[in-house]
């Protein structure tokens, strides 16, 4: 796995963990570094990727406007009916797909739906890529003034 693929899964982890806790899942990897550097493990490297610190503040930054977007172009599913990890790995990939320019469309697609094959139902990697294959072909209409 590349390491902004080991990014990924850290970032699915952590937010589907702070949603299953009720947590900010920013607060915990904060928790955890301060930990790394004061607890029992004290000079341990932090275990956080920059990149999945980097996902993780996307997806805060815009998550009521991924969630808006995701809710308005799923068929047939509502937001809070996808199974977490869908969720997850949904609005990473929208983060990435819509607000990174970094990364290739097909790849934040391909990395979203191999999350979802690998951790959710056998079901969700064809939803996820389904879904986020919407979102890229309506790209150019939503990268409008509303999206920053």
């Amino acid at each position: 796995m590349s390491a902004r693929g080991k990014a990924r899964l850290a970032a699915l982890e952590l937010l589907f963990e702070g949603e299953a806790r009720g947590m900010d899942p920013l607060a915990m990897v904060a928790d955890r570094e301060a930990a790394a550097v004061t607890g029992p493990a004290a000079g341990a490297q932090p275990s956080v990727r920059p990149y999945t610190k980097e996902l993780l503040a996307g997806v805060a930054a815009q998550q009521q406007r991924i969630d808006e977007l995701l809710s308005t172009y799923s068929t047939g599913w509502a937001l809070d009916r996808m199974p977490a990890v869908d969720r997850a790995a949904l609005r990473l990939g929208a983060w990435e797909l819509l607000f990174n320019e970094e990364v290739p469309d097909a790849v934040v697609i391909d990395e979203a739906a191999s999350l979802a094959a690998k951790y959710s139902t056998d079901n969700s990697p064809k939803f996820v890529s389904g879904l986020l294959n919407r979102l890229k072909d309506l790209k150019p209409a939503l990268n409008a003034p509303t999206i920053n």
